[in-house]
């Protein structure tokens, strides 16, 4: 199997699109290749009109995506190498996080490192009870993270978590990060791919344009802190989603 095709996306009549990291032998390690994979995928589902939601897994049952291969830091010179690799990977993120549509992280398995920001990056999660979530990088690589993915980790998890999963090299169980809002729901394995289907509708039965405002929002608040929004809000009021909710509105009242 080729490095592209351990990346695949499908497209269900639904309306979802479901973009699978297959590579299970390696955790679903994540080389450069799998990379721009990946956000080929996400340009092919923005370019459909009729993708309303993406859903974002991992294959085999033991790992959602464990990072990037360890194999591709072995020919790092100095730190400008990192410089360089931490700014391809935020470019990824940020691309993820950028999404139009709803977003949902699968998770069955271990969200570690890299995996977790990109299960961050995601607007929900559902994972299955077996499930854990850190970065024990100060135990493996001995490395970082971006400053913008700490950002995204400390909005998901708060500092205390965070400190937890950075400085202590610790993992946050499925109930821990379901008790502090990461997850949506926490389900059986077999039940996984239902509840994912079933939150993807829930999603699309509902205003993208709201829900793009409020994840454009989001993002400046947290990676940016910006919070202006004329563009958004004449976007969401001039749409016609919203004048037609209005009028929909206003004849049902009528009617009543």
């Amino acid at each position: 199997m080729s490095e592209q095709e351990l990346v695949r996306l499908t497209f269900h009549a639904s309306g979802a699109a479901e973009i699978l990291i297959d590579r299970p032998e390696r955790h679903n390690a994540m080389t450069l290749d799998m990379y721009e994979s990946l956000l080929a995928h996400v340009a092919r589902c923005e370019a459909n009109g009729d993708v309303r939601c993406i859903l974002l897994r991992g294959a085999g049952g033991k790992s959602f995506v464990s990072g990037t291969d360890i194999g591709y830091f072995e020919d790092f010179r100095d730190g400008r190498d990192g410089i360089a690799y931490e700014a391809f990977v935020e470019h990824v993120i940020d691309t993820v996080e950028r999404i139009a549509v709803p977003t949902i992280a699968v998770i069955d398995g271990w969200a570690v490192g890299g995996g977790l920001a990109l299960a961050t990056a995601c607007d929900f999660r559902v994972c299955t009870e077996a499930s854990r979530f850190g970065a024990p990088i100060a135990k493996t690589l001995s490395n970082t993270l971006s400053s913008r993915n700490i950002a995204r980790l400390q909005a998901a998890f708060g500092t205390p978590r965070v400190k937890k999963m950075l400085m202590l090299a610790d993992y946050l169980t499925a109930e821990e990060a379901l008790a502090c809002g990461y997850v949506q729901e926490v389900c059986t394995r077999e039940a996984l791919e239902n509840a994912a289907h079933t939150l993807a509708q829930r999603l699309i039965a509902l205003s993208p344009v709201t829900q793009h405002a409020v994840k454009e929002s989001l993002r400046r608040i947290v990676i940016e802190q910006r919070l202006d929004d004329e563009d958004l809000i004449e976007a969401v009021y001039g749409s016609s989603r919203f004048k037609d909710a209005v009028a929909a509105f206003t004849t049902r009242r009528g009617r009543d």
